[in-house]
């Protein structure tokens, strides 16, 4: 009886360390840059691995600091309900999961509110504990944090390209060019590739990428600015 009183004892601190010590981490990072992800240390950990140099190009800037078509692009590809919902697009979810069963295209549910959750707290690998904590966190920052918050710390902490992180590094990287100096097609180039951005390159674009960019920046015309959006 005693080991059993000690085991809940335990399980019940554990809980408390874990809900405290994930709200303090989502309030923080309501105004504070996020340094480093997990998928950041995930890739470096595998480069080491395979005796290859680590890659890590990340630099943090302001929303301000981007290219304002850059949100819309990401929005119109990525999640075109993205200043609607509360963190879940039920409607995307319940089409991926019929596509799933029809035996049609597999495509994901998620949204950027989604994907910066699991980005900034979470590993990539998708297990049923993941998805839970996914669920988790993604209420957490749409009550804590605005839209605009959002979409900032998903544009700085999104790969995009082999060892590429946010906005600032794909910019100088493959356009040669500062976030806030990217162009409309620019920022649609870098919004095609986000679905795998280690398969797909914004910097040596197959005709692929290019249809699918020519597809998004016809998706932005009816998508408003997120600052007119907000």
């Amino acid at each position: 009886m005693k080991l059993l009183r000690r085991l809940q004892r335990l399980l019940q601190w554990i809980v408390i360390l874990f809900f405290a010590t994930s709200i303090s981490a989502v309030l923080a990072f309501r105004w504070l840059p996020v340094p480093v992800t997990p998928l950041m240390l995930i890739r470096c950990a595998q480069q080491i691995g395979a005796g290859e140099h680590v890659r890590l190009r990340h630099h943090w800037v302001p929303l301000d600091s981007i290219s304002k078509y850059l949100p819309v692009a990401v929005i119109a590809s990525e999640d075109q309900r993205f200043m609607e919902h509360h963190g879940f697009d039920f409607d995307a979810i319940g089409q991926a999961l019929e596509e799933r069963r029809s035996g049609g295209r597999q495509r994901g549910g998620s949204t950027i509110s989604q994907q910066t959750a699991k980005n900034v707290f979470l590993w990539p690998q998708a297990s049923w504990l993941r998805k839970g904590l996914e669920a988790y966190f993604t209420l957490l920052i749409e009550v804590c944090w605005s839209k605009q918050r959002i979409m900032e710390v998903y544009l700085n902490s999104i790969e995009m390209g082999d060892g590429i992180y946010g906005a600032e590094a794909v910019a100088q990287l493959h356009f040669g060019r500062k976030a806030e100096d990217l162009t409309r097609a620019n920022c649609a180039l870098i919004a095609a590739t986000l679905p795998n951005p280690l398969r797909f390159s914004s910097k040596n674009p197959s005709a692929y990428m290019l249809r699918r960019q020519t597809w998004i920046m016809r998706q932005m015309r009816h998508i408003p600015l997120l600052e007119e959006a907000e």
